[in-house]
Parts: structure tokens; sequence; C-alpha cells
């Protein structure tokens, strides 16, 4: 079952074609790894999916509501001097459905405190964001989305520079959230973290997109980066999911 499937999907930026003829169906349960070399249009795929961008032809068909559609980007566009402790970020995530004006009730607090104990930052809780080491931001960006009870999350490379014991806590918390239904698309460059966990991948290249099955595509280019432009759909072969 899919709750977002792309229709022959054209994206433009600033009137310069990036992607053409975009089609197919996001699992739900699943995840789905999005690759492709710099430029390939990853983040205007992204922006479309959540709706900040509207395609030039096609149809982006999302049956998830939008306050249910998360978008956990790299660490690096976090305002790290903003006065904000680890907790209100977490809190932040009730924001799309709750508002962002009214005050929170204790339910609240309970789910967050849950929510933080999960992902191993509840003495993290009171510390100010531009104190945390890199893998304690995205574990906290993470609980974010944990708290909004995203049904859609889509991650920008969420393994970048962060400790091994954190890599280990988001990979049990989405393979978690999948099991549970969730569709997920992670932007991703490193082949072992694609092999433990896509389900299938979408390559972007020269302005097209091609669905692959993960061990199709490492058995072929298992020493080719993912962000290499070598890997092209006209090049790859295998079974298109």
């Amino acid at each position: 079952m899919s709750r977002l499937h792309l229709q022959d999907v054209r994206l433009a930026q600033g009137g310069r074609p990036v992607l053409d003829g975009l089609t197919g169906s996001f699992q739900d349960g699943a995840i789905t790894a999005l690759i492709g070399a710099n430029g390939a249009g990853k983040s205007t795929l992204i922006q479309a999916i959540m709706g900040l961008l509207s395609p030039v032809a096609g149809r982006i068909e999302c049956s998830v509501p939008r306050e249910r559609r998360a978008w956990l980007p790299q660490q690096l566009v976090l305002d790290l001097s903003f006065p904000m402790s680890v907790e209100e970020l977490v809190m932040t995530g009730t924001w799309p459905s709750h508002g962002a004006l009214k005050g929170y009730c204790a339910a609240h607090y309970r789910k967050a405190r849950e929510i933080m104990a999960r992902l191993g930052i509840s003495h993290l809780a009171h510390r100010p964001l531009g104190e945390l080491s890199g893998g304690q931001r995205q574990r906290v960006l993470l609980g974010r989305t944990l708290m909004q009870e995203a049904e859609l999350l889509l991650l920008d490379e969420p393994f970048a520079n962060v400790d091994g014991e954190t890599v280990e806590v988001i990979t049990q918390v989405l393979r978690d959230m999948a099991a549970q239904g969730v569709t997920l698309i992670i932007v991703l460059h490193d082949l072992e973290q694609l092999a433990r966990l896509a389900d299938s991948v979408l390559l972007l290249a020269e302005g097209q997109g091609q669905w692959f099955d993960p061990q199709t595509l490492l058995e072929r280019y298992g020493k080719t980066p993912l962000g290499s432009a070598a890997l092209t759909p006209l090049d790859l072969g295998g079974v298109a999911l």
C-alpha cells in the first residue's frame, strides 16, 4: 500500500528543469533510500513532496495529512545560538497539529520524556542546543519528529558526522517507525547504511529517476560512491521495483 505516489512529475527551480518524468510509489512501512550526485535533484524532490514546491507537470499524490509530514534536515541548518533547550525543541514537534501558541499539557510532557528516554537523551533535557555534540543534536531532531507522530518522514543524511552509538540508536528507531507503517525516505551517501536500512532505492541522475532493489544496486556498484555521477539510470540494469 502507498500513500505517496509520483505520476510523471516534472520539477524545476527558478525556471531551470531539474527532474522530469518521475513515476513510482513510496511504500508504507518501508524505507526508501534517495541517492544521486550533488545537484541531481534530491532536495528539489523533497521540497515537492513536502508541498513547498509545485510540479511543473504531473502529479504528486499524497494522502498523508500535512501535519503528519516531517522533514529532518541536515544538522547544519539548526541555529545553535537560539536559546532553546533539548526538551523545548522536542516539544515543538506538537506545533503542526497543536499550534505554536498554545501551552503544553501534562500528556505532552510525559510523551516528551518517554521519547527522550528512548533516544538516550533524558539527561540532556535542559541543556542548550549549542552545547550538544553532533550525535546528540541528531537525536534531538529525531525526537521532534517522534513527538509530531509523523506518518511520512524525510531525512537528509541522518548519519553524517555522528558517533557509532547514535547510528545504532537512529537505525533502530527508524526500523521501528517503518514497522509501525511510517513511510520513510532517506537521503544516503553511505553504502553500508543503504545495505542495512533500505527496502528500495530511488536513483536520481541526469534529470531522471529510476527505482532499484538495494541488492541489485549493491552487487553492481558496491564500490562506487553513491554520490558519483557514474551512477546513472541509463547505465544501471537490474529489476526496477
